[in-house]
């Protein structure tokens, strides 16, 4: 029954989106982060949706009439750069043959990325694809928190096998950075009865972050929270979301998840941490020693015995950064901190624009609850090697978009009273593509 139902709603859109390509993202997103056809346990769970469902929307952005803009801001042109220099560290990586592969995955997610931000190109296209991601993860942090519940914390909350968020470290991180749009969503939802539901799902999804177990989510979730707190609008609404989402979560959690958490403070007694600590010396010794690092999936034994404090001890990276900088060097890590940086600093600016046009209100809190999100990935991230995931890259489109929109191009941007010219594009029947500096 599930795989007649992902089959439906996917094959059964390919029409739609041949019209309206938009449409093909979304449903993108949704793939990308909820993977329904990853549950389902028939023909639909190896069924290659994601390459059908982008095909399609390719075909239809060469064919539809529906506006297109590309933003050349310096963070697109960064992640180019990134994108670039990682081909240039394919080949010469440790590990080539499946250096390639990865690279090859790397590669359609830089180009969903693109088109994302090439039809992204209204303040109701972006609210689309923040409700796509947060009704795609929110499943998870939903179901996750009614498991917790129901279980009392003793059994980790688990994501879908197969995909960037199939381990409960992963899952988490995805979840936290999700709670700050939600919040995004409900300040500015104007039906009344989605208001509570986005409010209980906040509370669930931070329960659920809790019940995955991870020592990074406590972390992020201390960050995230402490950062919500400072970039909301209603401080005492938000001290008293995170306040009940904190309590409720410790106060479902078993005598072993505290342990599990006191593990932090002697990490030097556990061996999963020495092992990542081991990993990270690794990426080190690399970086310092080859200017294009290992290259993608260097993690390997030989790498180990030449480059590792303890060579026996082989593990994955299990943190962005050295990750980035044990497979594409020094150079890698600059350009990967850099696209971070700037896309920070587009939110400031979108949250200084918003205090002196109050038009541009939900521009602001946009840019102050992606912050937010950025702060969880980061510092999740620091024990998780999701330097890849599409989620980030996605926040950068969205940053990148609103700021042309609201602030370069102010007579035709989303906040604006004046006709959008992607509006006028519709009604006009004319599709330009417009390259901007």
């Amino acid at each position: 029954m599930r795989d007649l139902l992902v089959a439906f709603v996917v094959f059964g859109s390919l029409p739609f989106i041949l019209k309206r390509p938009f449409w093909g993202i979304v449903l993108l997103a949704g793939l990308g982060y909820m993977n329904p056809h990853r549950l389902c346990y028939g023909f639909m769970l190896n069924m290659p949706v994601v390459m059908i469902v982008a095909f399609v929307t390719l075909i239809g952005m060469l064919m539809s009439k529906e506006a297109k803009r590309m933003v050349w801001s310096r963070e697109i042109i960064v992640l180019v750069m990134f994108v670039a220099w990682m081909g240039i560290t394919t080949t010469q990586a440790f590990n080539p043959g499946e250096a390639w592969i990865q690279y090859e995955k790397v590669i359609k997610i830089q180009i969903l990325t693109l088109m994302t931000l090439l039809l992204l190109t209204s303040r109701e296209k972006v609210n689309l694809l923040v409700w796509a991601i947060v009704g795609s993860l929110a499943f998870y942090g939903v179901k996750g928190g009614l498991f917790t519940i129901a279980k009392g914390g003793v059994h980790r909350v688990q994501g879908p096998m197969g995909t960037f968020i199939g381990g409960n470290n992963e899952l988490a991180l995805a979840m936290v950075m999700t709670i700050p749009l939600m919040y995004y969503l409900y300040m500015h939802e104007k039906h009344r009865w989605l208001k509570p539901a986005l409010m209980a799902a906040m509370v669930l999804t931070a329960i659920s972050a809790f019940g995955t177990q991870s020592r990074g989510a406590l972390v992020a979730l201390i960050l995230t929270g402490t950062m919500f707190w400072l970039k909301s609008r209603n401080k005492f609404r938000t001290a008293a979301l995170v306040s009940i989402s904190g309590l409720a979560g410790l106060s479902l959690m078993p005598e072993a998840w505290f342990a599990r958490m006191q593990t932090i403070e002697t990490y030097d007694q556990d061996q999963s941490a020495l092992g990542r600590i081991n990993s990270w010396w690794t990426s080190w010794h690399i970086a310092n020693d080859r200017i294009f690092g290992g290259g993608f999936e260097t993690w390997i034994p030989s790498v180990f015995a030449r480059y590792a404090p303890d060579p026996e001890n082989v593990r994955d990276v299990h943190s962005i950064y050295f990750e980035v900088l044990g497979e594409h060097g020094w150079i890698g890590l600059m350009l990967f901190v850099t696209l971070l940086g700037f896309t920070w600093m587009k939110c400031n600016s979108l949250i200084r624009h918003g205090k002196a046009h109050p038009e541009a209100a939900w521009a602001k809190d946009l840019g102050a609850m992606i912050q937010v999100s950025v702060v969880a990935y980061m510092s999740a991230g620091a024990f998780l090697g999701l330097a890849y995931f599409d989620y980030i890259y996605h926040l950068v489109a969205i940053v990148v978009t609103v700021h042309y929109s609201v602030i370069v191009e102010p007579n035709r941007g989303l906040g604006s009273a004046r006709v959008a010219p992607a509006v006028l594009a519709k009604t006009s029947g004319v599709s330009p593509v417009r390259k901007v500096s």
